[in-house]
């Protein structure tokens, strides 16, 4: 069970976007943790999406495909001990959704139109009552550009090859090296798609977190937050 806030007038809505690599996930999970909000996980949600759609053999270069396939899916974020689990159509497929195949797929999923508009009407419903922390690579843009804290996570590519590096199971493991590689192609890719490109938000809060540690991420934005609620202008 996810605990909420009792004070229903106070709450708000959190979008934290960045790069890939940026911690965004693990920040803006433990920042709903001590605001005792819900977090919704997009980048798992596209994630799910492409792991469906691989497992039914349908490419991102078959659109029309790609949504009448998504159509059949049920996607459901659920809380767990230190972390999320994410379930398509019952089934958890928290351990299949960070593999390599994914991380090199996912983007040119992510670029085609229809799947995005299907996927953010979701986010939004999600975010209706607010108290919401939202990360991904177009939130406080695209998703929720009305949330009222909006964070822009970023740090050297180097820096997040060597964070997605030691996150990484055996099965997963892949040279530092390639990581650099990826992030790096990933970036370009998100930056320069035509639909929701990453950007950061006129009013979002630039944090390179380069030289941070989580927990000083985690204390920066909570502060934030709290200063939002209490009516104070954020810088």
């Amino acid at each position: 069970m996810v605990r909420q806030v009792t004070d229903m007038n106070n709450r708000i809505n959190i979008a934290i976007d960045g790069p890939a690599g940026a911690g965004k996930s693990t920040v803006a999970r433990l920042v709903a943790n001590q605001l005792s909000y819900i977090y919704v996980d997009t980048g798992a949600m596209y994630r799910a999406v492409t792991w469906f759609l691989t497992k039914h053999g349908v490419g991102p270069e078959v659109p029309d495909q790609v949504l009448e396939h998504v159509q059949h899916m049920l996607i459901e974020l659920t809380p767990d001990h230190g972390g999320q689990r994410v379930w398509v159509n019952g089934e958890d497929v928290t351990s299949y959704i960070r593999t390599p195949q994914v991380n090199g797929l996912v983007s040119r999923y992510a670029q085609i139109e229809g799947l995005r508009t299907h996927l953010v009407q979701l986010q939004r419903q999600m975010a209706l009552r607010k108290g919401v922390v939202m990360d991904g690579r177009d939130i406080g843009t695209t998703v929720l550009p009305d949330a009222e804290v909006k964070i822009f996570m970023t740090a050297t590519v180097k820096e997040r090859a060597l964070r997605r590096f030691n996150e990484m199971n055996d099965a997963e493991r892949t040279s530092l090296e390639q990581l650099e590689k990826d992030i790096s192609m990933r970036d370009t890719l998100d930056e320069q798609r035509e639909i929701s490109p990453l950007r950061r938000a006129e009013d979002a809060i630039l944090l390179d977190t380069t030289e941070m540690n989580i927990h000083q991420v985690v204390e920066k934005i909570v502060s934030l937050c709290r200063s939002q609620m209490d009516g104070e202008r954020l810088r």
